[in-house]
């Protein structure tokens, strides 16, 4: 017999591991940031600038800056004039890969 799977009931929605999820990496540009760095491996903040359609090069920065902090996204800067920044995931921000894919392919079956 197949033993039931109860998760615990959360006293606030916050403790829910997918709520923390959402409120860290979801959103309207993180997910897309992140994606592209899949894609693309490297990425300048120009380069991402002209992929992303509709975000602000300040609204870009804060969200690179938040990714940062959680040790998802690694940035790279060389000391050369006009300066060169380029972003790349860390190993913890390729091991959304996976998850992403599977995201966006229920995404794309379910809610055209």
């Amino acid at each position: 017999m197949a033993e039931k799977l109860i998760e615990k009931k959360y006293q606030q929605a916050k403790e829910c591991p997918i709520t923390i999820f959402m409120e860290q990496i979801g959103g309207k540009w993180k997910p897309v940031i992140i994606w592209l760095l899949i894609l693309n491996e490297v990425m300048r903040f120009n380069e991402l600038d002209k992929a992303i359609n509709g975000i602000s090069q300040k609204m870009l920065s804060q969200q690179l800056k938040d990714l940062e902090r959680l040790k998802i996204v690694k940035r790279k800067s060389y000391p050369v004039i006009p300066p060169k920044v380029e972003y790349r995931l860390t190993e913890k921000g390729k091991s959304l890969k996976e998850n992403l894919t599977s995201i966006m392919e229920w995404s794309n079956k379910n809610l055209k």
